[in-house]
């Protein structure tokens, strides 16, 4: 399940998800900007950081397109790993990207030589074996067919991917499941159903070559949709007065903030 805040990711793991989905897309939109490599890597792994830091949950780390070439991939790794991180996807778009699921977004592809490097690089970077390195195969979304997106996904196998992440825009799973079908790559796919819900884990566990689905984006939309609703019923009511009962008590908040432990460290420690 994507997260964007520390917060998120404990919501994450107390719901009880596999792991976080440390999101390039619910960063940006938190920050209130678009998801066009505006968030920079700094940013991105402070958060992701702040995230390892309050959950046990392994957190697979979206950093587009790597920050930058394979030169660049080189340290994205090592702070990454460093970082808590227990793997990163990184997407063969070229530099600044445009978010996959836009209208009629630009969707420019990296030669799959270059980014077989990119792959190169993040597998030599790693020390952690079992860090895994994900590549992201945009030519479904990029409108270039099953045929390119098996080609570049076998390519990147055998860069040294851990796993392939197929992603489409389609409002139904076909395009994806006819990619599944197709695969017969030495590496599990990954893959991310917002735009066909009707995907759900039980047909997509059945399909055997998905090992991962991401959830990429419902935390920052459910947390709009809960503001929105408080938001206006608030100005709608003139006060907090009919709302206050349908939102979680500031008890919930202390709760999640862990203040009982730091009532009973002032007990024990405060003199």
């Amino acid at each position: 399940m994507a997260a964007h805040n520390p917060l998120s990711a404990m919501l994450v793991e107390e719901a009880g998800f596999d792991g976080i989905w440390a999101s390039g897309f619910e960063l940006s939109a938190a920050n209130g900007l678009p998801d066009v490599s505006l968030v920079t890597m700094t940013e991105h792994l402070s958060t992701m950081r702040a995230m390892a830091e309050r959950t046990s949950l392994p957190i697979v780390a979206d950093v587009d397109t790597g920050y930058g070439n394979a030169i660049n991939i080189l340290h994205t790794i090592e702070q990454y790993e460093g970082a808590g991180a227990a793997a990163v996807v990184i997407e063969d778009k070229t530099f600044p990207k445009v978010t996959s699921l836009i209208a009629g977004g630009r969707q420019e592809l990296l030669r799959i030589e270059e980014f077989q490097g990119k792959i190169e690089a993040a597998v030599h970077a790693r020390k952690d074996p079992d860090f895994l390195i994900i590549a992201r195969d945009e030519a479904l979304i990029a409108g270039l067919g099953e045929e390119v997106a098996l080609a570049r996904a076998g390519k990147y196998a055998a860069a040294g991917a851990d796993m392939i992440l197929i992603h489409s825009k389609q409002k139904t799973p076909d395009e994806i499941e006819s990619f599944i079908n197709a695969w017969d790559g030495p590496v599990p796919l990954v893959i991310v159903p917002t735009a066909y819900p009707q995907m759900t884990e039980a047909p997509a566990i059945a399909l055997k070559k998905v090992k991962m689905l991401i959830y990429g984006n419902h935390a920052i939309r459910a947390s709009v949709t809960a503001m929105q609703k408080v938001f206006a019923q608030i100005i709608n009511d003139g006060g907090i007065q009919n709302v206050n009962a349908e939102i979680v008590p500031v008890s919930e908040i202390f709760r999640l903030q862990k203040m009982d432990e730091v009532r009973a460290n002032e007990e024990r420690f405060l003199r």
